[in-house]
């Protein structure tokens, strides 16, 4: 059973996911919130599974809220909503530590795949929107010599020959499944890789792996072919 935060200022945006969540039989909706603040504290008395946010609300947004409540060490991982299809805060809630994108009218398995993904300690962005949520970041980082900062960093040291070939093929927004067709080994291998490239640079999820990948110029919008 995934238990589930609603966190959404609009009512009638609430009740449809509680709707499609309990009609559900892995889901349980354990609280919502119409704000920021108010998720904060309930992400710690409730420790949901994932934390649906919303980005745009009064009070205290939920890039803020999430910020929080990745801070605070918890169980729970966020999955953004929003309704934008390139909302311009997109980036800061993938540094804040979001572990997925959904935009809000998502056909209903797609959220609940979603979900589970989330759930099960994967990350999980729209497919419309990888590529120009990941462009639109890139374009908020400094202009300076990554190469140096990559070879520099100790997480990357860390990493085998293989495990930095899979580090930078998930920057540039690879599945398991394209990155085992690229490197001809088993999708089974890459998938052991991965898991232990999160383990080595410290990231929570794939999409804060993609967002280190970013910072240290191992990726780079719109890679030449």
């Amino acid at each position: 059973m995934t238990t589930v935060l609603i966190v959404d200022d609009q009512p009638l945006q609430r009740l449809g996911f509680r709707m499609l969540l309990e009609s559900t039989p892995d889901t349980e909706v354990v609280g919502e919130a119409a704000q920021g603040g108010d998720a904060v504290r309930k992400a710690a008395e409730l420790r949901p599974d994932v934390i649906l946010m919303d980005v745009r609300m009064p009070g205290m947004d939920g890039i803020e809220a999430t910020r929080r409540v990745v801070a605070s060490g918890g169980r729970s991982r966020v999955l953004i909503l929003t309704t934008f299809d390139l909302d311009e805060y997109a980036h800061a809630a993938l540094r804040a530590g979001a572990s997925g994108f959904l935009l809000k009218d998502a056909h209903p398995e797609e959220l609940l795949a979603g979900i589970r993904a989330v759930a099960a300690g994967d990350a999980v962005i729209a497919p419309a929107l990888t590529r120009r949520l990941l462009d639109a970041y890139a374009r908020h980082l400094p202009h300076e010599s990554s190469s140096r900062k990559a070879a520099d960093d100790p997480r990357v040291r860390a990493l085998t020959e293989r495990e930095y070939e899979i580090f930078v093929a998930m920057g540039q927004g690879w599945s398991n499944s394209e990155i085992a067709e690229r490197l001809v080994v088993a999708e089974s291998t890459v998938k052991t890789h991965v898991g232990r490239v999160l383990a080595k640079v410290g990231a929570r999820d794939r999409v804060q792996a993609v967002i280190l990948a970013y910072d240290l110029g191992l990726a780079h919008p719109n890679p030449p072919d």
